[in-house]
């Protein structure tokens, strides 16, 4: 068998292409809480999910020297993992399992809903004046989706 005469196919699947495939999406702003507004690309009109990631928000460089910051409420999960990912600031999260963290720049912020969480996310009171950073969020296969949240 010549593997060169062969095309490639990715997963067994005839609608996968060998070749990358290039998309310009363009995000909507989004309202998070009191004073946060994310840019979001996923999901929208054209596009569901990218693999299992089924959220893309992006937010900042914004200048809080003189706001609150991110202030979001508790609110539900179920069935996701969270990726939180800062560039600038600080965001302290607080959730239903009991945790309490800080995430600072450089850092990643991992939360799994599993079968259901509630979380927070919000500017400390005494912040950094920019607040930078991205949150992605991946669906859960079928067989995580139901496990303890952590």
């Amino acid at each position: 068998l010549d593997r060169e005469a062969v095309p490639a196919v990715c997963g067994g699947r005839g609608f996968v292409v060998a070749e990358p495939v290039r998309e310009l999406l363009s995000p909507r702003h989004v309202k998070l809480g009191e004073s946060t507004e994310v840019r979001r690309l996923l999901p929208n009109l054209g596009r569901r999910m990218v693999g299992a990631w089924c959220f893309v928000d992006h937010y900042g460089p914004d200048d809080i020297a003189d706001e609150p910051g991110m202030q979001v409420p508790p609110h539900p999960h179920m069935g996701l993992q969270t990726v939180s990912w800062l560039h600038e600031g600080e965001v302290l999260h607080r959730d239903s399992t009991g945790s309490l963290q800080t995430i600072r720049p450089r850092e990643l912020g991992l939360m799994t809903s599993g079968r259901a969480i509630s979380h927070s996310e919000e500017s400390p009171r005494s912040h950094a004046r920019f607040l930078h950073g991205a949150q992605l969020w991946v669906a859960l296969p079928d067989s995580d989706r139901h496990t303890d949240p952590h």
